[in-house]
């Protein structure tokens, strides 16, 4: 026993000297606990809501008001018939309510009125969610001038856009496109950099007539056409497999899959920089990868429903715009004024990043 105390105790010594270790054994639990305590969230809420109301009478207004106090919804638009299509193309608004001219007269004559519900579809479980909440709050708006048993005097035409069907194949595969060419960009580049290091290559290079700008662009070009055409595969895949349609320009899908990896590389580079051998290297970039577009982009879990604090984090994630980008392509056939905000943004990110990664490279190289 004796001797069992004594190993252990050597072991607590080596494990306080090495501070990595101890930082991943404290910090790195409590991290997953806060990140999918908060971030897994099937609750959708904040949901925008544009309101097209042709009746203007108290009744429109009480229904109107019955969406805003369900705490579901946000109103965040009144909008004609012109507008839709402006703000649905945006993500503006996920909802439209549509109150036809004459609600008022047929609920005061006893008469069944139908309000169209006109609902963005690109995200299939997020529109089957919100189609519930609508019909289930018009219900019991209706419930106040026919009560039950009697047939509601309100129903819901719903009309859903982009995706009529909600198959979920459509909202699953832009997902996809965007974790694997994440995942594959980053870990690719920052495993090639360090496997320089551990070659002892890298030293050789830093003697050849070369800058470390030069060296960086010359190892990722490479990755970025592979990256490319990987990425480009599997949306011909999909398509085949999967009948991904493709409403939009494929010029603007390149565009915005060249930004989209050239931040990804810039992270694998920033990675690189940073790590001193591959395992290492390989375990940092598939945590920032990883976890952030699975989580924080909006592929699975809605970003309106998480804390305030995470929805800030998700603005450094670069998934979250290349996804806009990539669904108002596909699946929308926006044109660019629709989405040009999520181009930008990942054109920042990366400029930022390759900024940042080329410095820190030049402060080793030199």
């Amino acid at each position: 026993m004796r001797k069992v105390l004594a190993v252990a105790s050597k072991e607590f010594r080596q494990i306080v000297r090495d501070r990595r270790t101890l930082l991943t054994l404290l910090f790195v639990p409590g991290f997953f606990l806060l990140l999918y305590g908060y971030a897994l969230n099937f609750d959708i809420r904040h949901v925008r809501l544009a309101v097209d109301d042709r009746d203007r009478s108290a009744e429109s207004r009480s229904l109107i008001s019955a969406f805003v106090n369900s705490g579901y919804f946000d109103l965040v638009a009144a909008v004609d018939a012109d507008a839709t299509t402006r703000l649905m193309d945006r993500n503006a608004v996920r909802l439209v309510l549509v109150i036809p001219k004459g609600l008022s007269r047929a609920l005061q004559t006893g008469q069944t009125e139908a309000v169209q519900i006109l609902l963005n579809g690109d995200n299939a479980n997020t529109a089957t969610t919100v189609m519930g909440y609508a019909v289930t709050i018009v219900r019991s708006e209706s419930a106040k001038y026919a009560p039950a048993p009697a047939a509601p005097l309100i129903s819901v035409e719903p009309r859903v856009w982009y995706n009529p069907e909600l198959r979920s194949a459509l909202f699953l595969v832009p997902g996809l496109i965007a974790y694997i060419a994440m995942i594959t960009a980053v870990v690719s580049t920052a495993v090639s950099i360090v496997r320089e290091k551990e070659r002892g290559t890298m030293e050789q290079v830093r003697m050849a007539p070369l800058g470390g700008a030069t060296f960086i662009v010359g190892k990722t070009i490479p990755y970025f056409v592979i990256s490319l055409l990987s990425a480009f595969g599997i949306i011909v895949a999909a398509m085949v497999l999967f009948a991904l349609p493709m409403r939009g320009s494929w010029l603007l899908l390149l565009v915005a899959l060249s930004l989209f990896l050239v931040g990804a590389l810039g992270l694998g580079v920033l990675i690189s920089s940073v790590a001193e051998t591959q395992q290492v290297a390989f375990q940092a970039a598939a945590l920032v990868s990883f976890l952030p577009t699975l989580m924080l982009s909006g592929f699975i879990f809605p970003i309106s429903s998480m804390p305030r604090f995470l929805q800030l984090v998700t603005y450094a994630v670069p998934a979250r715009y290349f996804l806009v980008a990539l669904r108002a392509i596909v699946l929308k056939g926006a044109a660019v004024h629709a989405f040009w905000p999520a181009l930008a943004a990942l054109a920042v990110f990366a400029v930022v990043v390759l900024a940042i990664a080329s410095a820190r490279h030049q402060r080793q190289w030199s």
